[in-house]
């Protein structure tokens, strides 16, 4: 049987040296090819994001499907809110049956199919077969890239935050280019030709990760942690294709709408995640220290979900706010206001570095990961209230350099909790969960991405004032308490910085 496809009975060793191993900047040649891979993933995946709420919402005459902002706005924040909670299901896949790498590998192939919908199939045939086929590949991709990279370091080693903020600074330079170009081709071609090219984002992404595959990712991630017995396989593809005839029919009579979608995932998410947590804290194969660990990471399920809540209306709020209310005026040119889209992966190629080499020279002596997620949720309310001054505006009534401004605070916000939890949750995995754990901190993206969506039904520019202020302040509220509870976290993560 070829190499690629037997399953390993051992795990993975460990990485070798640093000093005996072809590194990438310090770190495991492995990092670059799985930022790469990542990267356009990202390029396709915020390429078609950045033109999704305006071909739902644009009339028909403009290319679009004409349906309400509040239908739109719901749609796209259901449909990131069901990137996050598949990765559940790809973590499950990884862990009990392919191994991460493999899962991976799976999971860009169907990233591909699903942008290749978008761009061919009409109407909202293509809307709904694309976004399903991205949400489950993207949200698999996610969490295996993730388990995959935080294979490549030893327990231990003080590499491993600044590794993943070099990888999420690699990630962002495909969030930064797919909505200039995709918006671009929008603007120029139509909507359908900005779907085309994150299709071949994907392709591109994928054609590169196959071809540095062996010589850079090696045993990594090939290991299935629990398997499946295979008595057991039957019954889970029943209950598949159980809940996918409920989802037919909840549809056919009416229970399951567009304007309801990202109330209906946000429900599904937070009991998946409950359940997910009470499988591990119940299991008889984590440890009493595993256990306690898990425990330790609900603190900033909560603290992580609130932020994603809030950063994820760049994509529902935002996205509308960009449109009707920005002045976008550019030397005499409007330019799309999908390229606000890109604003915030610029301050993150700029900054992540920086970020990075801090936590690499304090080493030791870097905050904690509950004062870092404290900082995050803070910085990201203070940027809610930063809408306040110009609310109640009408049209081209807020300067592009303020928006510019509170997108600065947004990227410091994520900096400081986004690539820092990815690898938390790797840190804390219990070894018979290590990419559901992953999984779990993704529910936790899964759970602000949809809320973006239904609570932008409560945004009226008429009344901005209370909805900025209330968002930003409970923001700020969830980082006080985070950094108050922060020595009872930091114990229970058991020796886990």
């Amino acid at each position: 049987m070829d190499s690629d496809t037997t399953q390993t009975t051992t795990p993975p060793p460990g990485p070798a040296p640093a000093g005996r191993q072809r590194t990438f900047f310090g770190h495991p040649l492995g990092l670059a090819n799985l930022a790469g891979v990542e990267m356009w993933e990202r390029f396709s995946f915020y390429g078609m994001q950045g033109i999704l709420v305006y071909y739902l919402y644009y009339s028909a005459t403009e290319g679009g499907l004409g349906l309400s902002e509040a239908e739109a706005t719901s749609i796209v924040g259901a449909y990131g809110g069901l990137v996050y909670l598949s990765s559940v299901l790809g973590a499950w896949v990884a862990d009990r049956l392919l191994g991460a790498e493999r899962t991976l590998t799976s999971a860009a192939v169907l990233i591909m199919l699903g942008h290749i919908s978008l761009a061919v199939i009409p109407s909202f045939l293509g809307v709904g077969v694309g976004l399903v086929c991205v949400a489950l590949g993207a949200g698999t991709l996610k969490a295996t890239t993730s388990a995959v990279l935080g294979d490549m370091y030893a327990s231990g080693d003080d590499r491993r935050d600044a590794g993943f903020s070099i990888y999420y600074m690699a990630v962002n330079l495909g969030a930064l280019f797919g909505p200039l170009l995709t918006g671009l081709l929008w603007d120029m071609r139509g909507f359908h030709w900005g779907f085309g090219l994150a299709a071949l984002g994907m392709a591109a992404g994928l054609v590169q990760y196959l071809l540095l595959r062996r010589s850079t990712v090696g045993s990594a991630g090939r290991e299935v942690p629990n398997p499946l017995p295979a008595a057991q396989r039957v019954r889970y593809a029943g209950l598949v294709l159980a809940v996918l005839a409920v989802v037919a029919v909840l549809s056919v009579v009416g229970v399951i709408t567009a304007a309801r979608l990202s109330g209906i995932v946000v429900v599904l998410t937070l009991l998946a995640a409950v359940g997910l947590f009470a499988l591990m804290l119940t299991s008889r194969k984590i440890s009493d220290v595993e256990r306690s660990r898990v425990v330790s990471f609900i603190p900033m399920f909560v603290a992580s979900a609130a932020f994603w809540s809030l950063f994820q209306q760049q994509f529902t709020v935002v996205a509308v706010y960009s449109d009707q209310r920005l002045d976008r005026t550019l030397f005499g040119w409007e330019m799309p206001p999908s390229w606000v889209t890109s604003i915030n992966p610029i301050f993150i190629i700029v900054f992540a570095g920086v970020f990075a080499a801090m936590w690499q020279r304090l080493g030791p002596r870097q905050p904690s990961t509950p004062w870092k997620f404290a900082i995050g949720t803070t910085v990201m309310g203070a940027a809610f209230l930063l809408f306040i001054p110009y609310a109640g505006g009408g049209p081209n009534s807020t300067p592009l350099l303020w928006l510019v401004l509170i997108l600065f605070l947004f990227t410091i916000a994520e900096l400081c909790l986004s690539p820092v939890g990815q690898s938390l949750s790797t840190k804390l995995a219990p070894q018979a969960f290590h990419t559901q754990m992953i999984a779990l901190y993704f529910l936790s993206v899964a759970v602000g991405s949809a809320a973006s969506g239904w609570l932008a039904r409560f945004y009226d520019p008429s009344h901005e004032v209370p909805y900025f202020l209330v968002l930003g302040g409970a923001s700020v509220l969830v980082g006080l308490v985070i950094a108050l509870t922060n020595g009872w976290i930091s114990k229970k993560m058991a020796g886990v910085r």
